[in-house]
C-alpha cells in the first residue's frame, strides 16, 4: 500500500468531489481513510441499477441522523443522483464524498447544482514521493505510475487490459461515440501527437474523419480525465507564439501502450514523449496534492524555439525543459535562455539523465529522477 499525499478536509463540513482516471487508487484511498463510513459502489449492478431506476431510493439507503460520510463511486454512472444529494444537502445536512472517472455527463446533467456545496479535489497517478524505494525510472518510463502497474507480475497486459476495457469501453457505455472503430483508429493517431503540437485538421485528414468530429474525440478523452492539453504561454509575450494546444495522455504507460511502435520508430523518439509525460503527471500531481495554484503551459515561438513547460502563478515563474542525454550542449540550453531574455524573473530547471548536478549560468540541470523528488521544494 502506498502513503498518497493527497489530503481532503475531512473534518470539515463541505461536501467532496473527487475525481481522477480509473486506476488511479480513488477507491482505496477512500476505503482506507473512511473505512467505516456508508459507501455506495455504482459499479455494483444491484446498486446502479437499483439507483438508475429510482434515484430517489438514495434516501432510504441512508439510516436517519447519520452524521459520517455518504460515499458514492462514480457517480457520473448515474448523474440523475446529483439531484437527489443536492436535495439531502441541504434537507439533512448530509456529506457527501462523491468520485468520478468522467466528468462529462455530470457538466451536462448538472454539477453545478452543488456549486458552492462540494469542494474539488484530484487523484493522479502516483508520483515518486508516494513509491519511495520502488521507483524505477524505466519502469516508469515503460509501464507509468498507475498503482496497480507498480510490482505486477506482467504490467504490459495490466496495461492492455486497462486501455482495452476503460479506455474503449468506457467511451461505449457513456454513449459517447457509436464508431468505437473510428475512435481506437483515433486513440493511436492522438499518440503520435503525443508531446506535440495539435494540428485536427492533419489528423481528420490521416483518419478521413471530419474534423470537428476529430476535436470532439479529444474533448471526450478531457472529459474522461485520460488527457491533458496545454495552452502556450503567451502572457506579456514579446515575440509571436504558437497558438495550438499542446497534448498529453494522463501516464506514460498508458501512452506506451496506446502507441504503435515498430522497427521504423526510434528509441529516442518514444522516450523522449515518455520523459515528458512522465514529468508532466508528476508536476499537475504535487501541484494538486500540494495546492500550490499554478497553471501548466509550454512555450514556442513562430521561428521554432521552445520550452517544454512552462508554470505560472503566485508563487512564480518556472521554466522546464527535459533531455533524454546525460550530457548538456550549449545548443540545449538555448530555449531556457530565450525565455529568460522575455521573462528575467523566470527560475529555469533542465532535468537531465546525466548522475550529478550541473551549473549553467542561471539555469540549474537536475538529474531526472532527482528533479522529480526535488519537485515540491522546486515549487514552494
Amino acid at each position: 500500500m502506498f502513503k498518497r499525499l493527497l489530503q481532503l478536509p475531512l473534518e470539515g463540513h463541505s461536501s467532496i468531489f473527487l475525481f481522477g482516471p480509473r486506476g488511479t487508487g480513488k477507491t482505496s484511498w477512500i476505503k482506507e481513510a473512511l473505512h467505516d463510513n456508508l459507501y455506495l459502489d455504482l459499479l455494483d449492478f444491484s446498486v446502479y441499477s437499483s439507483l438508475v431506476a429510482n434515484p430517489g431510493k438514495l434516501e432510504n439507503l441512508i439510516p436517519a441522523n447519520y452524521k459520517k460520510w455518504v460515499i458514492i463511486d462514480e457517480v457520473q454512472r448515474v448523474p440523475e443522483l446529483l439531484n437527489e444529494v443536492h436535495r439531502l444537502i441541504e434537507k439533512n445536512k448530509t456529506r457527501f464524498l462523491l468520485t468520478g472517472s468522467s466528468a462529462r455527463s455530470l457538466r451536462k446533467r448538472g454539477i453545478n447544482l452543488l456549486a458552492g456545496r462540494a469542494l474539488t479535489y484530484h487523484m493522479h497517478p502516483l508520483v515518486i514521493q508516494e513509491i519511495g524505494e520502488q521507483f524505477d525510472i524505466n519502469h516508469a518510463l515503460r509501464y507509468g505510475l498507475l498503482p496497480a502497474s507498480i510490482g505486477h507480475a506482467d504490467p504490459k497486459k495490466y496495461l492492455e487490459s486497462y486501455v482495452q476495457t476503460y479506455i474503449r469501453e468506457e467511451v461505449l457505455q457513456e454513449g459517447l461515440t457509436r464508431n468505437i472503430g473510428a475512435f481506437s483508429r483515433f486513440l493511436e493517431a492522438a499518440s503520435f501527437s503525443q508531446g506535440n503540437v495539435l494540428n485536427f485538421s492533419d489528423i481528420a485528414r490521416e483518419l478521413s474523419l471530419n474534423r470537428s468530429l476529430v476535436a470532439d474525440y479529444f474533448d471526450i478523452l478531457d472529459d474522461l480525465l485520460l488527457a491533458k492539453r496545454l495552452n502556450p504561454f503567451a502572457l506579456r509575450a514579446k515575440r509571436q507564439v504558437v497558438s495550438h494546444q499542446k497534448f498529453y495522455f494522463f501516464d506514460a504507460g498508458a501512452y506506451k501502450t496506446i502507441c504503435p511502435s515498430g522497427p521504423l520508430d526510434t528509441v529516442a523518439e518514444l522516450d523522449g514523449a515518455a520523459i515528458e509525460t512522465l514529468f508532466l503527471q508528476s508536476l499537475l500531481a504535487i501541484n494538486d496534492y500540494l495546492q500550490l495554484d499554478y497553471q501548466t503551459y509550454f512555450w514556442r515561438t513562430s521561428s521554432g524555439t521552445e520550452v517544454d513547460f512552462v508554470i505560472y502563478g503566485k508563487r512564480g515563474l518556472h521554466a522546464f525543459e527535459l533531455k533524454r542525454s546525460a550530457t548538456v550542449h550549449t545548443k540545449d540550453l538555448r530555449g531556457l535562455k530565450s525565455f529568460k531574455e522575455d521573462y528575467p524573473e523566470a527560475q529555469l530547471h533542465m532535468l537531465f539523465f546525466g548522475k550529478h548536478k550541473e551549473y549553467h549560468g542561471t539555469i540549474e540541470v537536475t538529474p531526472f529522477t532527482d528533479g522529480l523528488k526535488e519537485l515540491p521544494q522546486m515549487l514552494a
